[in-house]
């Protein structure tokens, strides 16, 4: 048996999972930010009280966190210092030079992590062939070392000019840390980062020292609770590039996990494209918090090289600070069940990005919270059972909900009760939309063709209304989609992404030599692996990253596989073009191309996620809960929609909206019009109804 637990802003979700016959058995309670591992021991308490010695049986442990990505956000990392190269240590405050608001002359800047008094430099300098220009003065850098010791910090980064083509030099001070400063972590830019951009590496090694020194403790007390619980097999991490890996490996490179809980949906939602032939499924992960999405085509979710993290302006590119690691593309917005709405300045309904968190909560939680939020206007809109929250365990307030949401926003907009509550519902529907149909464009898809699957506590109950405004035809809400992140865990492959820079024109490149950067990749790739308990085969995915020589972009090009050394230039190229034009719309033919990164993932075989298949029988009226008002967009009104225990729907029932499917974890809302199907798996497939010219439900 394993268990996934994903820790979220407001929930903390637990999937127990019998490998051999797929059965799986949940369970969700309110995340405590304060210590997230107070959460995850009473949950798996809970577990264990309903299935005594499970803990005890456990092989693997796979565990989501927001850990690193709040210490950022929250300046909670440790004291931090940076060795670079003469003349570098404003790398972190200069960046790319790039006002993210180009008009706005108050617009502030990320503080970096590293103040300047705690910024050294060192005397040395590489070309960037990796040459020496000048060599490391090792006197002068051993004292930089003892006047970093006297400022009292705990970990310390080390970035110098072009090291990702000769590391000896940052090796060098790696080892003055060792003599000098032994009780200091140290980060490594050739280890974790070794890859082209200064600004980018710079800041990216500082980040995973920041949070190095919190993530290793946090993962201690994590592997001494679970022991005391009577744990005694492996603890893994999933990656923010989506594969899983050991938690040791976690440890000493914090920064990959930074978006570790949000890509297991993406993970999940791409296993579920695949095994149902989805060529274009949209993954929406709708949380307490936040909701999340990500375009996954040909069953594959796209991973970029670099994103942000403790942005400034929250959802404003470039007011954050720089990690370049391998993540998925996932887009993310402030739209969550706890989402907060108010009148705004103007006067008009804002909906997002504060949430009300866990603490305190939704009003209607009754746990202090004073803020009107999205899952207070679904329960009052009828969506939502206030007896069945979390199957029961958790009584909803419905009175406090409704003078919350009259007093704070009905009231100040001038608006009706009911105009309030679908305007908030509405709203941060629309904003989801609006966010989704760019996304999807920039990656050359067509909302109108994808297939909506939904997971998350909230994400079934907007799912429908944000697939209406996206023009999708279709929808689908896996079994146990409220804990869908913690699920996708078990689709996630044990795996690690290596990245290389060097760059080389494809004229001139000896495609013999790059053939042993690729290997060079591939044995670290496997020590990893192997490093973390890995057994049995390890397969290896090449790709390059290559731009037109003077651009300043890459585009990402998947290597066949076999010798690099014996593949032709000329087909290289020609795949290139075509990559180039189907993003763009155009090519170079003309324009030499230069390789800038090799990248290589080292994976093992995903073990089978068993689908468990529905094995009772019935009709679908014995599924019936009764009937509940709710409100009805095209009738403008509420109206009667039939309520349906999902656990005791038979495969191959078929049912007409509207209609109201709840589970323990996550409720699904199904409009007027639209039709459902589930399958043998218990997965509900909901067609939309189609269009008229004027947008009126047919």
């Amino acid at each position: 048996m394993r268990i996934g637990i994903d820790v979220g802003g407001t929930f903390t979700d637990f999937v127990l999972l019998d490998d051999a016959s797929g059965r799986a058995r949940t369970y969700k309670c309110l995340t405590t930010p304060r210590d997230p591992s107070d959460a995850i021991e009473a949950g798996l308490r809970a577990l264990a009280g309903e299935l005594p010695d499970c803990i005890e049986g456990l092989q693997e442990v796979i565990h989501g966190t927001t850990l690193v990505i709040n210490a950022i956000i929250e300046r909670k990392g440790a004291r931090t210092g940076l060795i670079t190269t003469r003349g570098f240590r404003d790398v972190l405050e200069l960046g790319r030079e790039i006002r993210y608001a180009a008009y706005d002359a108050f617009a502030q800047m990320p503080e970096p992590l590293v103040p300047r008094e705690r910024r050294l430099e060192v005397d040395e300098r590489l070309r960037a062939d990796g040459s020496v220009l000048a060599p490391l003065d090792e006197a002068q850098a051993r004292r930089s070392v003892q006047e970093m010791a006297q400022f009292g910090v705990e970990s310390v980064a080390v970035c110098l000019l072009n090291s990702f083509e000769n590391p000896a030099h940052e090796l060098a001070l790696k080892r003055l840390l060792a003599e000098e400063f032994p009780q200091a972590s140290v980060s490594v830019s050739y280890e974790v980062l070794p890859q082209i951009r200064e600004y980018e590496r710079t800041s990216t090694t500082v980040t995973n020292a920041y949070v190095k020194p919190l993530t290793e403790t946090y993962l201690r007390r994590m592997r001494e609770r679970l022991a005391g619980l009577g744990f005694r097999g492996r603890l893994f991490i999933m990656l923010s590039s989506g594969g899983v890996t050991s938690a040791e490996t976690a440890a000493e490179f914090p920064v990959r996990i930074i978006e570790s809980g949000p890509t297991a949906a993406v993970i999940a939602a791409q296993y579920y494209s695949r095994l149902f032939d989805c060529p274009e499924m949209f993954c929406f992960d709708m949380g307490g918090t936040t909701a999340k999405s990500c375009l996954i085509q040909g069953g594959v979710a796209s991973v970029v090289q670099s994103f942000e993290v403790g942005r400034v302006q929250r959802f404003q590119k470039g007011s954050g600070l720089t990690i370049q690691v391998p993540v998925v593309d996932l887009m993310e917005i402030g739209a969550g069940g706890g989402s907060i709405a108010r009148a705004s300045r103007l006067g008009t309904l804002q909906v997002g990005p504060e949430s009300a968190g866990a603490e305190p909560g939704p009003i209607c939680y009754g746990r202090g919270g004073t803020e009107p939020t999205v899952t207070d206007a679904d329960l009052l809109l009828g969506y939502l059972d206030a007896a069945y929250f979390l199957g029961g365990t958790m009584k909803l307030d419905a009175a406090a909900a409704r003078r919350g949401i009259e007093e704070r926003v009905a009231l100040p907009l001038g608006v009706s009760y009911l105009e309030a509550l679908w305007g908030i519902h509405d709203l941060i529907n629309e904003t989801m939309a609006a966010a989704a149909k760019t996304h999807i464009a920039e990656r050359g898809g067509n909302p109108q063709l994808v297939t909506v699957a939904a997971f998350g506590g909230a994400g079934p109950v907007h799912a429908y209304g944000l697939a209406r405004k996206l023009g999708a035809p279709r929808l689908v809400v896996p079994p146990n989609a409220g804990v869908g992140s913690a699920l996708g865990f078990f689709t996630a492959p044990r795996a690690f992404d290596l990245v290389r820079s060097h760059k080389v024109p494809f004229a001139s490149a000896h495609f013999g030599k790059l053939e042993a950067l690729f290997r060079e990749l591939e044995v670290e790739g496997e020590r990893t692996l192997r490093r973390a308990g890995a057994e049995g085969p390890i397969g290896f995915a090449r790709s390059v990253e290559a731009r037109f020589i003077g651009q300043g972009s890459e585009t990402s090009l998947p290597v066949p596989e076999g010798d690099f050394g014996a593949l032709d230039a000329a087909e290289l190229r020609r795949r290139f073009d075509q990559a180039y034009a189907r993003l763009y719309g155009r090519t170079y033919p003309q324009s030499p191309v230069e390789f800038v990164n090799f990248c290589v993932r080292a994976s093992l075989p995903v073990k089978p996620l068993v689908l468990p298949k529905i094995t009772h029988r019935g009709r679908t009226q014995d599924a019936v809960k009764g009937e509940r008002r709710a409100y009805c967009a095209t009738a403008r009104d509420f109206i009667a929609h039939t309520v349906y225990d999902r656990y005791r729907l038979a495969a191959g029932a078929e049912i007409e909206g509207p209609g109201i499917f709840e589970e323990r974890e996550s409720t699904v809302i199904v409009g007027e019009g639209a039709r459902c199907r589930v399958d043998e798996f218990g997965f509900l497939w909901v067609t939309l109804p189609k269009e008229r010219p004027h947008g009126t439900a047919i």
